[in-house]
């Protein structure tokens, strides 16, 4: 079984749980929360300026004229508007599950799962926080750059996968490490494991793209790079230079391997 298919399984395992149960409805209520204030306040001037850009694609008011879609014409603006309102929120409860809940997360599967792996602690809440930010934006500058291949039908789903697996692995390798790995380890794992993790994002994004089940996916995307992580953490302390044993520190105890 490989890495990422071990981190699938355990993470499945994992969300069974009743706390993470709990923690899958957290995120997704409070980016339903802050999204449905935000339309209350701002609806009306969201739907003229999605009439407006409607408006102006030549393309989209020709296909309008013909039925059924002329059906669809005079709430166009509202149907637009709701499918916009889908990834941004799945992305807000992607981030708000890396940066609030992760930590509860991290903590608990370290506890059942990896109880013998020492905590270096070289994250921090800025850190995640950070590592969220920096995400977001470039998220958002590599929708801007592949915002013409969104118009063509046969790439925009492997477009949009690429995306979603790329802001994954960015937002929530940081957080499944800060607790346990050293600076170094972090960094380590993320230059040798740069399209492993990219992977487990695309999968992930596969499961956020389910109706409806979608909106929970980040938690168990969280689960798996968190499982993912620290196995590939306990790997990395345990693995021999050349040919010896590794010395090992665990809760103040050195361990030959």
């Amino acid at each position: 079984m490989s890495r990422i298919s071990r981190a699938l399984y355990f993470a499945f395992v994992s969300l069974l749980h009743p706390k993470m149960l709990a923690l899958m409805l957290l995120p997704v209520a409070a980016a339903f929360a802050l999204w449905m204030l935000a339309a209350f306040v701002f609806w009306g001037q969201a739907l003229a300026w999605v009439d407006a850009q409607m408006h102006s694609w030549d393309a989209l008011q020709w296909l309008l004229d013909y039925w059924p879609l002329t059906l669809l014409a005079a709430h166009a603006a509202v149907l637009g508007l709701a499918l916009l309102m889908v990834p941004v929120i799945l992305v807000t409860v992607l981030l708000l599950t890396g940066i609030f809940a992760m930590p509860a997360m991290v903590s608990h599967v370290g506890a059942r799962n990896y109880a013998q792996l020492e905590k270096r602690r070289g994250g921090n809440f800025a850190g995640s926080v950070w590592s969220g930010i920096a995400g977001m934006l470039w998220f958002l500058l590599l929708v801007l750059v592949t915002a013409p291949l969104w118009l063509l039908p046969p790439l925009w789903p492997f477009v949009s996968l690429g995306l979603l697996g790329y802001l994954n692995q960015r937002v929530l390798r940081y957080d499944a490490l800060a607790d346990h790995g050293t600076a170094e380890e972090i960094a380590q794992i993320v230059r040798e494991d740069r399209w492993a993790l990219f992977w487990l994002g695309i999968v992930v994004a596969l499961a956020a793209h389910v109706p409806l089940l979608g909106f929970f996916a980040p938690v168990y995307g969280g689960l798996a790079f968190i499982h993912y992580g620290l196995a590939r953490l306990r790997e990395l302390r345990t693995a021999p230079i050349d040919g010896r044993a590794t010395r090992v520190f665990e809760n103040g105890r050195e361990l030959l391997r």
